[in-house]
């Protein structure tokens, strides 16, 4: 059976996008490389991450990225944005599948017959881990990237979710035009 496994980053984060991942993985999974790591990328160091996407880049049989903007997470909900970023990830797998898994307690794919939910995927299912790595991986390294362009704003550290520097720094700049305004902290920063 082949499995795509999805998960999404950034849900809580007050900027930048929302990003899903998807991946099918070898039917035959052997990793001897002792730096891969497959489980939920919360439980990786940033460098096992890197190093386990580069892995899944060179030896997965599909990936599929889904991003979703912070306009749109502003104009249309964070329901409506996890649905879509799960769906643009899913639509950038080109091979056949049999099953789709998607982390947590909500099938976002309902449309999809093959689609289901389950809690705590990313901890139990390769397929999912994998989806959530190369997400979180894309992810921080696109806030790496805009850190450049955004001086003084911190998301190389912090990567747009609400730790305290990332407040600091609201407090002292404003609001970019990255920001997520829907998201209440951020509309208080805006008044």
């Amino acid at each position: 059976m082949i499995v795509v496994g999805i998960d999404e980053v950034g849900r809580g984060c007050w900027a930048g996008p929302l990003v899903a991942g998807a991946v099918i993985l070898p039917t035959k999974l052997e990793i001897d490389d002792a730096s891969v790591r497959l489980r939920d990328s919360k439980q990786l160091s940033r460098k096992q991450r890197e190093a386990t996407a580069q892995w899944l880049y060179n030896h997965a049989l599909a990936i599929g990225l889904g991003w979703v903007w912070p306009n749109e997470i502003d104009e249309h909900g964070l329901t409506w944005a996890v649905r879509s970023a799960m769906a643009r990830a899913l639509n950038e797998v080109v091979v056949d599948y049999d099953d789709v898994i998607i982390d947590g307690n909500i099938n976002y794919l309902a449309d999809n017959p093959r689609a289901h939910a389950i809690v705590r995927a990313d901890s139990s299912v390769p397929a999912v881990s994998a989806a959530s790595i190369v997400a979180k991986v894309a992810r921080d390294t696109y806030m790496s990237e805009l850190d450049e362009s955004y001086d003084g704003y911190g998301f190389n550290t912090h990567v747009g979710y609400g730790t305290a520097a990332h407040i600091a720094s609201l407090k002292a700049l404003g609001v970019s035009d990255i920001h997520r305004r829907s998201y209440k902290p951020i509309r208080k920063f805006m008044s």
